[in-house]
């Protein structure tokens, strides 16, 4: 069977690299200019982020050395620590002319102090860990604690007054009051832990109920108002973040101030 053939409507014009599209994937569609004080916030998160990126990187260098192995940078430390810096430079870039040096404008502001790790990196090109350790490392730490300690609160509180069953809130509990137990020398977390101390066997002891019971375990009203006050005490105290609570956030919170004042 013979194929038609029939001349093109039309040639495609040669290729030519003026025509070249550089693609920024990482850059926001629309242009935004931020302010010095927006770029100091952003500054801040990024050094953090590349900080944790250089931590977990010197525990791989640990591991590697357990195993006997020379330690050698990962192909995503390099690739996402590439990335944290370019961001960086590109913050820098809406600041008044003429913009100042990444290592310059970490020293000017405060952050090489705040996230020593990040300035030997800028310095050095080369993870490395330092003698001690630096305060901001608490930080992440205490953050999440205190995230933990308001969800887990909160959500005790959601099934305490909705559900049916209260089988596993002696559990639920029982976790909350190791998360408030890792908090070192704040009175009213301490008398929070007493008071779960004196009464989670009994309450406890409530929820047990026989093997061929048809019967959900429910907990008595007032075992339920207590928990409640628990729950109430805790969610408060962290939304608030009474001064005892900002120790180990002092150093960002002074920070992110000299950029809000």
């Amino acid at each position: 069977m013979a194929v038609s053939i029939t001349e093109p409507l039309c040639l495609p014009c040669v290729y030519h690299e003026a025509f070249k599209v550089e693609l920024q994937v990482k850059r926001p569609l629309m242009p935004v200019q931020l302010s010095p004080e927006q770029v100091g916030l952003e500054m801040l998160c990024l050094c953090g982020q590349l900080d944790l990126l250089i931590r977990a990187q010197m525990q791989q260098f640990q591991e590697q050395l357990g195993q006997g192995c020379s330690p050698e940078e990962s192909d995503t430390f390099q690739a996402q620590g590439s990335e944290i810096l370019d961001q960086m430079l590109q913050c820098l870039e809406h600041l008044p002319k003429p913009m100042p040096q990444l290592e310059d404008y970490l020293d000017m502001v405060g952050l090489s102090v705040m996230f020593p790790r990040v300035e030997v990196f800028l310095i050095q090109g080369s993870p490395l860990d330092m003698l001690e350790r630096p305060p901001m490392d608490e930080y992440f730490f205490h953050v999440a604690k205190l995230n933990q300690l308001l969800v887990l609160s909160q959500q005790l509180e959601e099934d305490i007054r909705h559900l049916g069953s209260h089988k596993y809130i002696a559990h639920q509990l029982s976790v909350i009051y190791q998360v408030v137990s890792s908090f070192r020398g704040i009175q009213a977390f301490s008398d929070i832990k007493k008071d779960i101390e004196a009464n989670f066997k009994q309450m406890k002891q409530c929820l047990v109920v026989e093997e061929d019971s048809r019967h959900e375990p429910q907990l008595a009203a007032h075992y339920i108002n207590w928990i409640l006050e628990i729950t109430q005490k805790l969610t408060s105290m962290v939304l608030s973040l009474p001064e005892e609570l900002t120790d180990d956030l002092h150093q960002a919170v002074t920070f992110v101030s000299q950029f809000l004042s």
